[in-house]
């Protein structure tokens, strides 16, 4: 069984994945722009803020005693979630946990070191004015290390060694383990923040644009449901003025064209049976007096005679009762039935006593009209006994639910599985079915569905294992009848 999922989620789904490929195409322009790439993420507002924050962190470590400066580096690693290193731009760490900087990030900073100070003699002097805090270039770098993976910030500051006092540049270096340990050193949380509420706020614009169209959807799913069950009353409402309004409108007379269609189609064969009764009759009894006048060489050939006329004349009773049943349809009164002096009157009936099995319910009542529940249970139990060979034809009926189920069951070969399916379609016979003898004319499952819903319930078939046939009809409890409704209106 396949799962099936709603058009709104399919809908949301995409439009959260727009809005997914919209962020990754910025990000990826804006990390691939220029040959900086990573860098270009500390740049702007976002690297002026970490550039304050590595001047604090530096401005507190200077200040501390030598013994000190690590605690200053992990009070701030604790409140940032990164840990953070001071390292000098001559090589060398100044302050923090002893690390083993990654090859790409000591290249970083060895970039940043500037040349060994000369004076005019060539002779050691004073730093030159690219070393000096005054004359410090903004540096800032970001790394992303492949194992362990680790994101790395390098950012140069000013920093006044406490013990010769001598003013430099230094690089602290952060080291973080995701993308969100360096959103929260860059302060992109409102950002996210932001972006989180777009997302949010685009969703809740979507839904009810999403919702209109799934319920129009659901409605146009649930009527020709109906009209597929044989339902040609049903009628979608919707007023739209979209494509989803015209296919509304075309459901509508698509079900009033098959109403007419199928209706006239069975008031057509109820009319046509009727005439033929009269014709019929007469025939009958013309055969019935040839049979006795007729010389003994023609007796067989009477008989045959005979024997087609009747065939036909069943054929034309059946199609009496199929026109009824169908035009009476949803407007056939219900009334309260007794289930098992019904079901015995037609096993009686049908002189099937001898081969019938009973498992009722003697307080059991339903929601039908009498004479199409006998005629539909009188049905079922012929074919059970024309197709279920010698064994017991089952007949039970019992509570399950807010509903009541009547079983035929019989002991036969069943019916092949691809024919369970068009069981009850009129002239539909499974080709093991098709002999002159107890082929039938297909209309007696037919005769039952009608009947069946003509009474607001449904009939089903189905193969028993190993063998066996059953036919069951699920109808309403007598408390589920509202009048003459049989079927509950079904708001559409």
């Amino acid at each position: 069984m396949k799962l099936l999922v709603p058009l709104s989620l399919k809908v949301s789904l995409w439009l959260l994945l727009n809005l997914l490929l919209l962020a990754a195409g910025a990000l990826v322009y804006s990390v691939s722009r220029g040959p900086a790439r990573w860098d270009s993420l500390v740049t702007g507002r976002a690297g002026e803020r970490l550039q304050a924050l590595g001047g604090l962190i530096a401005s507190d470590t200077s200040d501390a005693p030598g013994g000190e400066r690590g605690a200053v580096l992990r009070r701030f690693s604790a409140a940032y979630g990164a840990d953070f290193y001071l390292f000098s731009n001559r090589g060398g760490e100044i302050a923090g946990d002893p690390v083993t900087l990654p090859a790409e990030v000591s290249r970083r900073l060895a970039e940043r070191r500037p040349p060994p100070p000369e004076t005019d003699g060539g002779e050691p002097g004073r730093p030159p004015p690219g070393d000096r805090p005054e004359g410090l270039p903004r540096g800032r770098f970001l790394l992303a290390t492949g194992w362990p993976a680790h994101l790395w910030l390098g950012i140069r500051v000013p920093y006044e060694d406490p013990d010769t006092g001598e003013r430099r540049a230094a690089t602290l270096v952060a080291r973080t383990h995701s993308l969100l340990g360096v959103a929260k050193l860059l302060d992109w949380y409102p950002w996210i923040a932001a972006a989180a509420v777009v997302l949010v706020f685009s969703i809740l614009f979507w839904l009810p644009f999403v919702g209109s169209l799934t319920a129009a959807v659901r409605k146009l799913a649930k009527a020709t449901e109906r009209i597929a069950e044989g339902d040609f009353k049903t009628r979608v409402q919707l007023e739209r003025r979209d494509e989803l309004g015209r296919l509304g409108g075309s459901v509508n007379r698509m079900a009033g064209r098959l109403d007419t269609l199928v209706n006239g189609q069975r008031r057509f064969l109820g009319d046509a049976a009727h005439e033929l009764c009269s014709p019929l009759g007469r025939l009958q009894m013309a055969t019935g007096i040839l049979e006795e006048r007729a010389e003994p060489a023609l007796a067989p050939v009477v008989a045959d005679l005979r024997e087609e006329v009747q065939q036909m004349a069943a054929l034309v009773d059946e199609l009496l009762e199929f026109s009824k049943a169908g035009v009476r349809g949803k407007s056939t009164p219900i009334e309260d039935v007794a289930l098992a002096p019904l079901i015995r009157r037609v096993i009686a009936r049908e002189s099937a006593g001898m081969r019938t099995a009973l498992s009722l319910d003697e307080e059991l009542h339903a929601a039908a009209a009498p004479d199409l529940l006998s005629r539909a249970l009188g049905n079922l139990v012929r074919n059970a006994l024309r197709y279920g060979g010698d064994g017991a034809v089952m007949v039970s009926a019992a509570r399950t639910g807010a509903g009541v189920e009547i079983a035929v069951r019989d002991a036969g070969p069943g019916v092949p599985p691809e024919a369970l399916a068009r069981l009850g379609e009129p002239f539909f016979r499974p080709e093991s079915a098709r002999t002159r003898e107890t082929g039938g004319t297909g209309l007696g499952l037919a005769i039952v569905r009608s009947c069946t819903e003509s009474c607001g319930g449904t009939v089903a078939f189905r193969n028993l294992e190993p063998r066996g046939f059953e036919a069951k009809m699920i109808l309403h409890a007598p408390a589920a009848a509202a009048g003459n409704t049989p079927w509950p209106p079904v708001a559409l």
